[in-house]
């Protein structure tokens, strides 16, 4: 019950039905974690709420972005690869590398990774693994640049912080943006990359308002509006 104490304490640092700028809702959430006290580097989390019908394939909303700060997690990057490619893949910092011996090990119930890459010649390989990597969302596909000749760039792109968005049930698009132990200008800005890529992301069939509601939030904090009109600057 101290835990429900906490968050009833922060809680009361913020105005429900106030929207606050994104700088001032950052400060807030920073505020209200340290008067937390908690023992962890909490992750600061962004949900949008989207005007689109997810269930309609002309108003899917899926994609890549590079933070600018990184997200503050260590990535551990699965490459499906070849000979050269492979020793690039290896020397970008790829944590394993493999081809069919991978997708055996994978299938043994290896799963000590959180970002799979592949070469195209080897999706031959890596489609048999679909009912292992699809539920955890993590099938390589060439949209997302996770199927490319181009491995080593897709590693050193998954180190450096490119997270994956989409949308899900009720068109909610949710994001880790960094540690609570990143300054408030690092943050900001991650932010603003998140929902620029967003805003970008916007499919051809969607009409009226794309982005209803914007949100962040500590991992064990209260989520704090944020002012639309300072996100639409952002973006």
């Amino acid at each position: 019950m101290a835990q429900g104490k906490k968050f009833r304490k922060i809680s009361a640092n913020v105005d429900r039905k106030q929207a606050y700028a994104l700088d001032a809702a950052v400060k807030l959430i920073k505020k209200s974690s340290v008067e937390a006290k908690r023992k962890f580097d909490e992750t600061i989390e962004i949900a949008m709420n989207l005007g689109i019908d997810p269930k309609l394939s002309d108003q899917a909303v899926r994609g890549m972005v590079q933070l600018p700060h990184g997200t503050g997690k260590t990535v551990r990057v699965a490459v499906f690869a070849k000979a050269d490619k492979a020793d690039a893949a290896k020397a970008a910092g790829a944590d394993i590398v493999g081809a069919d011996d991978l997708a055996e090990k994978i299938m043994a119930g290896f799963a000590e990774f959180d970002r799979v890459i592949a070469t195209p010649d080897m999706m031959g390989v890596v489609g048999k693994l679909g009912k292992v990597l699809g539920p955890r969302g993590l099938m390589p596909n060439p949209k997302l640049g996770t199927v490319t000749p181009n491995v080593a760039d897709a590693v050193k792109a998954a180190k450096a912080g490119s997270i994956e968005f989409r949308a899900e049930k009720g068109g909610i698009v949710h994001a880790g943006v960094g540690k609570l132990s990143f300054s408030e200008q690092a943050l900001v800005e991650n932010i603003r990359a998140f929902v620029h890529a967003i805003a970008k992301a916007r499919p051809n069939g969607v009409k009226g308002t794309y982005i209803n509601r914007v949100s962040l939030s500590s991992t064990m904090g209260p989520g704090v509006k944020v002012d639309m009109t300072t996100l639409t600057e952002a973006a």
